[in-house]
């Protein structure tokens, strides 16, 4: 018996999520699927086009999760890229990928490279989160 049927949603932190929807939907071309003002929090989620069954929650690090000093922490510990943020995406094409976000001036940490299971590169987001994209081997 399988307990569960899927992921729908996965969480990541970022500082600001104005800046966050500039960078996953004006850059990489995510969509928003929610943007809801809640009160006490913001609940903003992305997602591949196409794809609302999967869900990037951006989510600003403060309460009503965590104190101020928690959130502060948390901050510092995201732009280090230290959180454990780690976001991998697919693509039929890693190099033009590349080459388009590069000239949109996203930052790469790595070049697309040749692995054993297909080509992939990294980049970080603007708050020091890690993102992937790997076109699978066919």
């Amino acid at each position: 018996m399988h307990m569960f049927n899927a992921i729908t949603h996965s969480q990541i932190y970022v500082l600001d999520q104005d800046e966050a929807l500039d960078f996953y939907v004006g850059k990489l071309g995510l969509e928003v699927n929610a943007d809801i003002d809640m009160g006490f929090m913001r609940w903003l989620t992305v997602n591949v086009p196409g794809h609302p069954e999967r869900q990037i929650m951006l989510e600003k690090p403060g309460g009503p999760a965590m104190s101020e000093e928690t959130a502060q922490q948390v901050r510092e510990l995201v732009t280090k890229g230290a959180m454990g943020g780690h976001l991998i995406f697919s693509t039929d094409d890693c190099r033009k990928a590349y080459e388009t976000l590069l000239s949109q001036g996203v930052e790469f940490t790595e070049e697309p490279t040749d692995r054993p299971y297909g080509i992939d590169c990294g980049l970080r987001d603007p708050f020091g989160n890690h993102i992937r994209f790997t076109q699978p081997k066919a």
